[in-house]
């Protein structure tokens, strides 16, 4: 009696996430359509009857990324909750997946899944009473801080995170006092109570400029 289970059905939405997996194992420079066909068990021609090349893999691993953001969202809510929970969203899915966030960055997405996060933020920023090109720029903002705030954490900015107490072992006072003075913060990492704190500032400043 056979026991060999049919094989699925090759469609763009098993590549892609095939596309998404070895990126994340392994890099974006490791990706190429010859390993994600090897990882499906198909022959590589196979894969251009749903993607016609590598370019276009690399935008659907992008649509893939940003579709995963959870932007439930609740007009009821005041716009700082709004604004909250969609910097929480950015950056869940920037943790989940960090090294195709890099693909985010650099591709176009030619898609309306795209401009989901930032109908969100323009939304939230009209419920706040801003509109125009403050409007577009609290957007910009907004998405730009969760971003910047991942890429602190996983090591893009190494000299803004928890430094190693070695490291004040040779400063000299009279040059660094300041620092000195903060080591014992300096040398704690929090990079949630970190994330929350910038966010509640940039809000604040947000709140404080002129409505239109």
């Amino acid at each position: 009696m056979p026991t060999d289970l049919p094989r699925p059905a090759l469609t763009r939405a098993r590549i892609v996430q095939a596309a998404v997996e070895l990126i994340e194992r392994e890099g974006t420079a490791a990706l190429s359509m010859r390993r994600v066909a090897a990882s499906l068990d198909v022959a590589v021609m196979s894969l251009y009857n749903h993607v016609p090349s590598k370019a276009a893999l690399l935008e659907g691993v992008a649509e893939y990324v940003v579709a995963g953001m959870d932007l439930a969202d609740d007009p009821a809510e005041d716009w700082r909750e709004r604004a909250r929970a969609l910097a929480r969203a950015f950056r869940k899915v920037a943790r989940d997946y960090p090294r195709c966030m890099n693909v985010v960055l650099t591709h176009e997405i030619d898609s309306p899944i795209g401009l989901r996060p930032a109908e969100r933020a323009l939304g939230l920023a009209a419920a706040a009473g801003f509109g125009g090109d403050t409007a577009v720029r609290i957007m910009r903002a907004l998405l730009a801080y969760a971003l910047g705030a991942q890429m602190r954490e996983i090591g893009a900015a190494k000299m803004l995170d928890g430094l190693p107490e070695r490291t004040f072992e040779s400063v000299d006072p009279a040059e660094f006092p300041h620092v000195l003075a903060f080591a014992p913060a300096l040398v704690r990492h929090d990079p949630e109570a970190d994330f929350e704190f910038g966010l509640d500032l940039l809000l604040a400043a947000v709140d404080g400029l002129p409505r239109s």
